[in-house]
C-alpha cells in the first residue's frame, strides 16, 4: 500500500475534535476514515493527524496520512474526498509519501493562532473563530513580557490540561508573537509539540495578566510549580486555529 499525505482544513465548531472516539462518529478523523473507507472498498483506513486538535478548534494547515492500495490518482482521491465530506471540511492536496513518514511523528515545528476580540460588533461574520472578550483593556505589553519566560524549553506541566499525563511533559516554544489592533489581539504560538489544552491555558494565563490579575515576571515560578491548579483558566475552543505543521 502507498503512504499518503494530505492537507485539511475545518472548522472545528460542530465537532468533538479530531480524535475518533468510540461513543460518537462527530470526529474529522472519523469522517475521513469513513470516507476513505467507501472509496476503497475496505473495512479500515487509519488517518493519523499531525495535532490533535480539541473540541471545537479549528484547523486550516492540518496534515495527516494514511495507507491505501488504489490506481485512482492523488487528485482523483483530493476531488472524491471533497465530494463527500461535509462543506466544513476540505482537503486542500493529497500526494504520495515516503514509505517511512508518520505525519505526527515527524512533524517538527506547528503554529497555532489564538485570537481575542476587542469589539463585538465588528466580529459578525468570525464569532465562531474568536474569543470575544469582555473584560476591561488588556495590557498587552505585560502580557508579552509574560511570554519571554515561557519562551525554550521547559516542563509545562502546569498548563497541561490531563491530571493523568503519564509521559514527559516537557515542550520546546519556539516562539510566542503577540499582535494588537484596533479590533482583536492575536497570539502565534510556535512550538515543537504541544500537550493537551497547553495553548489555550497559556492564553488563559496570558490573558490574567493582561488583567493585571498575575504578575507578568511571575512565569518562571509558575513553571517550576508543575501544578494545573495554580495556571490560569481554559481559553474557549473557537478562538483557537492550528495554522501549520512542518517537517526537516
Amino acid at each position: 500500500m502507498k503512504n499518503y499525505r494530505m492537507l485539511v482544513q475545518y472548522d472545528g465548531t460542530r465537532y468533538n475534535g479530531w480524535q475518533k472516539q468510540g461513543d460518537t462518529d462527530n470526529t474529522i478523523q472519523e469522517k475521513l476514515e469513513t470516507i476513505l473507507c467507501r472509496m476503497t472498498g475496505t473495512d479500515q483506513v487509519d488517518v493519523h493527524g499531525a495535532g490533535r486538535t480539541d473540541a471545537g478548534v479549528h484547523a486550516r494547515g492540518q496534515v495527516a496520512q494514511f495507507r491505501i492500495d488504489t490506481e485512482l490518482s492523488t487528485g482523483d482521491i483530493r476531488d472524491y474526498l471533497n465530494t463527500y465530506l461535509p462543506d466544513d471540511i476540505g482537503v486542500l492536496s493529497v500526494d504520495v509519501a515516503a514509505p517511512r513518514f508518520h505525519s505526527r511523528f515527524n512533524a517538527t515545528q506547528k503554529t497555532y493562532l489564538y485570537r481575542i476580540g476587542k469589539d463585538k460588533s465588528y466580529h459578525v461574520f468570525d464569532r465562531k473563530y474568536i474569543y470575544e472578550y469582555r473584560g476591561e483593556p488588556l495590557d498587552v505589553a505585560a502580557m508579552k513580557m509574560a511570554t519571554i519566560q515561557l519562551r525554550g524549553e521547559h516542563d509545562f506541566k502546569s498548563f497541561c490540561g490531563n491530571p493523568r499525563m503519564r509521559k514527559s511533559t516537557v515542550r520546546k516554544l519556539f516562539a510566542i508573537h503577540i499582535r494588537e489592533n484596533e479590533h482583536e489581539i492575536d497570539i502565534e504560538f510556535i512550538g515543537e509539540g504541544f500537550l493537551q489544552y497547553m495553548v489555550r491555558i497559556l492564553v488563559g494565563t496570558l490573558i490574567e495578566v493582561g488583567e493585571g490579575r498575575r504578575d507578568p515576571r511571575s512565569m518562571d515560578a509558575l513553571l517550576e510549580a508543575r501544578d494545573r491548579k495554580l495556571a490560569g483558566p481554559t481559553a474557549p475552543a473557537c478562538g483557537l486555529t492550528l495554522m501549520e505543521v512542518r517537517y526537516n
